[in-house]
């Protein structure tokens, strides 16, 4: 089974990044419901993507093996972070889930997700279907919100380096990861949606 790389690096803000972390922090303090505070998220999310100059060229860096995740900052109430993601062109992640709510906007480059629903059968064999496959362009923003259908993929799809946003509804600090459970082992049937949707619940540590 193929895991996420982890975080890296500490955090660090700018002065973009320090007010979309204050308008976010004034988003959790005043909304329970996960589904309005990733629709906040994204609505503070989309001006930053348009200046993406609070990113430092550090955060912008690669690795040559898989696609590398960048701290930028947790939140002073500890409720959320930001990172980035960086692909260099074929990367991709395992075909996952989080442990929390998360939105993600694309900075730079074309990603694709796949999105998959988990089905059961009778006989307690377990598959994945796919759902929605999009082109995620510069400028557009996404959220996943458990225990919501949340299990995709993303790749880079394009032949240059791309860069995506990633607020998590965590402290990665203490967790390292967003990602819950990786479904890489199971098979994929396209089409077939028989059996039963499979609840979402987040892994025992």
């Amino acid at each position: 089974m193929s895991v996420s790389p982890e975080v890296e690096g500490s955090p660090i803000t700018t002065a973009g990044l320090s007010t979309f972390i204050a308008d976010v922090e004034a988003v959790v303090a005043t909304e329970s419901d996960p589904h309005r505070v990733a629709e906040g998220v994204r609505h503070f999310l989309a001006p930053l993507l348009a200046h993406p100059d609070f990113l430092a060229p550090e955060h912008r860096e690669p690795d040559p093996e898989h696609y590398r995740v960048h701290l930028l900052a947790v939140a002073p109430s500890r409720r959320f972070s930001v990172t980035a993601l960086v692909w260099l062109p074929g990367q991709v992640t395992p075909i996952h889930d989080h442990i929390c709510w998360c939105v993600v906007g694309v900075v730079q480059g074309v990603e694709r997700e796949q999105r998959f629903t988990l089905r059961e059968d009778a006989d307690g064999d377990r598959w994945l279907a796919p759902l929605d496959d999009v082109l995620v362009p510069p400028g557009s923003t996404a959220a996943l919100v458990p225990p919501d259908e949340n299990i995709h993929q993303v790749r880079n799809a394009g032949d240059a380096l791309a860069i995506s946003i990633h607020v998590y509804g965590d402290d990665l600090t203490t967790c390292m990861s967003s990602i819950n459970q990786c479904f890489d082992d199971l098979s994929t049937r396209p089409g077939d949606l028989t059996g039963s949707p499979v609840a979402w619940r987040r892994a025992k540590v």
